[in-house]
């Protein structure tokens, strides 16, 4: 088993403390259980998201093994968001992401959840989670589609907000509330309108 292998199956024994924390090239897992500390992870990974490609690109199977590329949804709107069977945070987002897929087909919105898990978990796991979204599966690819974003790191859960044409607009880490929807939906759409520009869509969404 290789390095990340094993960081993977190391985490897996820890996951139900919540939200975690893995670094790539450390040995170590940190639980992101605090409101600082969640806010300390977001301030890393906004000061990484200026290191990431215009438009990250990535592919994954999802739990039939279809494989599927973020470029597969190119002209709508994405929400990428990074999850766990074993994170209580990334549970609890669920049932937002899954209003935010049914409201607004009007935007052509398409939230995709990528699963750091094993295939069997999330099968089973969405079986009764009734998703109306596509859900991507993996483990060390999982992570490798994370890197696509520009990130040297993962704090789960998190989320990549990437415009229609494939530009990452913004970084959300930390369980997505309802006001943090909002103000996304609400920049996508101006965005979709012409109302603003890419630079100031990431402006906006900045401070998430």
């Amino acid at each position: 088993m290789n390095y990340r292998g094993i960081l993977i199956s190391a985490v897996l024994v820890i996951a139900a403390m919540g939200g975690l924390l893995l670094r790539q090239y450390e040995a170590q897992q940190l639980v992101v259980d605090t409101q600082a500390e969640t806010k300390e992870v977001a301030q890393q990974m906004q000061a990484n998201h200026s290191k990431a490609p215009l438009k990250p690109a990535f592919r994954l199977a999802d739990t039939e093994g279809q494989y599927h590329e973020l470029a597969d949804w190119d002209g709508q709107p994405r929400l990428v968001n990074f999850w766990a069977t074993w994170c209580a945070p990334c549970r609890r987002e669920i049932p937002l992401l899954k209003s935010l897929q049914a409201a607004h087909t009007d935007l052509g919105l398409q939230i995709i959840g990528v699963a750091v898990d094993e295939v069997e978990p999330v099968a089973s796991y969405a079986k009764n989670a009734d998703f109306n979204y596509q859900i991507l599966v993996g483990q060390e690819d999982a992570m490798d589609a994370a890197e696509a974003f520009g990130i040297e790191f993962i704090a789960l859960p998190f989320t990549f907000v990437v415009a229609s044409d494939g530009q990452l607009l913004a970084t959300h880490v930390g369980e997505l509330l309802p006001e943090d929807a909002e103000e996304i939906v609400a920049v996508l759409s101006h965005l979709a309108n012409n109302e603003i520009d890419v630079t100031t869509a990431r402006d906006t969404l900045s401070a998430l």
